[in-house]
């Protein structure tokens, strides 16, 4: 159990009880005409994670499908701007995200969340907090070579200088997903091409309706 679990668990009160509230998920479900997921983007730092959830999420508003984005660095600017970059920071931070995605859930939108995510049991921690059915892993699989000549904000190469500590990929281990319902290899696509690849995942999960 790391510090942040002993923490929250001791600190758990027999007062403290769970209050259903008068409109209920299905209630919302129903509201929204759609079926609400997370969609659990996971890829190494560089790999196009955010920039194809972005776009999905816009392929999604253009459906008419009423959808969120939890993006890695905002949440970190705010609800997350506590932690930082170690494994056990790395576990409270997607340990918070998964809370945060069931509720968006449970309010009955669909949850787009952009974060490397590098261990199999966080991921599997945050899949367990919802519904069989409501979260579809998305594998963004673009290779360490590929990643680090893209670096964006430059973090390979202050990794390999030493400057960055416990970096995913260099020091730090990313776990990748096993069987994720959705694996989107980038090589030689381009962002949108990406982003309906996922949708047209979505249509054949029948998470999403294709309507005349």
């Amino acid at each position: 159990m790391s510090v942040y679990q002993k923490k929250q668990h001791d600190s758990v009160s027999e007062d403290i009880v769970w209050h259903n509230t008068a409109i209920s998920h299905q209630d919302r479900s129903r509201a929204n005409q759609q079926k609400p997921v997370v969609l659990w983007f996971t890829g190494l730092s560089g790999s196009g994670k955010s920039t194809i959830a972005n776009a999905v999420e816009r392929l999604l508003f253009e459906m008419g499908q009423r959808s969120y984005l939890l993006d890695g660095d905002n949440i970190r600017h705010g609800l997350n701007k506590d932690l930082g970059f170690s494994d056990q920071d790395r576990v409270e931070n997607i340990r918070r995200i998964g809370e945060v995605a069931k509720l968006f859930v449970d309010s009955g939108l669909i949850a787009l969340t952009a974060f490397i995510s590098p261990f199999v049991s966080d991921r599997q921690q945050a899949r367990s907090l919802v519904k069989e059915g409501q979260f579809l892993e998305v594998y963004i699989d673009t290779p360490l070579e590929v990643c680090e000549q893209r670096d964006p904000k430059g973090l390979y190469k202050k990794a390999r200088a030493g400057k960055i500590a416990n970096f995913t990929g260099i020091d730090s281990a990313y776990e990748a997903p096993v069987s994720p319902e959705i694996h989107i290899r980038t090589q030689g696509l381009q962002v949108e091409q990406c982003a309906k690849l996922v949708l047209d995942e979505l249509i054949k999960l029948s998470i999403l309706e294709v309507k005349d």
